[in-house]
């Protein structure tokens, strides 16, 4: 049976795209990566060749299509059930947050995008971006305060959560927003592990362009 393909945009730019790329990276599934470069005239056009959602990130496999970055994370937990945590109560928490980071943060999405090679940029604060920092912090700081004695992740080993939270930890540091020390340790574990190095290596060459036809 051939490898399903992850069809992706811009590693610099879609923070949707990273989210299950990693999410598949952790699990250990062999996949095909294709990337559509974003804000080209052609750029609809290929990505309906392979999803007819017409956004990124897609999934095909098996003769299916797999669209919309948690609907394609919850399809690498049936193929690696540890991509959750084991427990029912803490997996029931893993899913909430993962849930709230994919509707919710939208002051934080306009105001600091995806942007991995604009290290140094600021942008204005307003009571709303405060907001949704603040409760990406304390979403942090509780899942480590129950789970750090297990490993270095929200809920001690990686699990979808670190996925979908992953494109935050970037904004927050390519916009210098001041952190806690658990917040900041948690964003190094991030940076130092080895799949995550390898999506910034790719983003750091990429040619610049917009982000546009993402998909939650």
């Amino acid at each position: 049976m051939s490898s399903p393909t992850l069809v992706i945009g811009n590693k610099n730019y879609s923070s949707w795209s990273l989210r299950p790329w990693l999410a598949l990276r952790k699990a250990g599934i062999a996949f095909d990566e294709v990337k559509v470069l974003l804000d080209k005239p052609d750029t609809k056009q290929k990505i309906l060749a392979h999803t007819p959602a017409g956004k990124v990130p897609a999934l095909v496999t098996g003769g299916q299509t797999v669209w919309d970055s948690l609907s394609i994370c919850e399809w690498a937990a049936e193929q690696a059930p540890n991509l959750w945590p084991k427990d029912a109560v803490d997996r029931a928490h893993a899913r909430s947050i993962s849930a709230e980071m994919h509707s919710g943060f939208m002051a934080l999405r306009a105001a600091l995008p995806m942007n991995i090679r604009a290290t140094g940029r600021r942008v204005p604060s307003t009571p709303e971006l405060e907001a949704d920092i603040a409760r990406v912090l304390d979403i942090w700081a509780g899942c480590r305060a129950a789970h750090g004695d297990k490993g270095p992740w929200l809920f001690g080993a990686f699990s979808i959560a670190d996925a979908m939270f992953a494109p935050v930890a970037t904004r927050l540091r390519t916009y210098g927003i001041a952190l806690d020390d658990t917040a900041k340790a948690y964003i190094d574990t991030l940076f130092a592990d080895p799949d995550f190095k390898e999506w910034l290596t790719e983003a750091e060459g990429e040619e610049d362009m917009l982000r546009i036809e993402e998909v939650g």
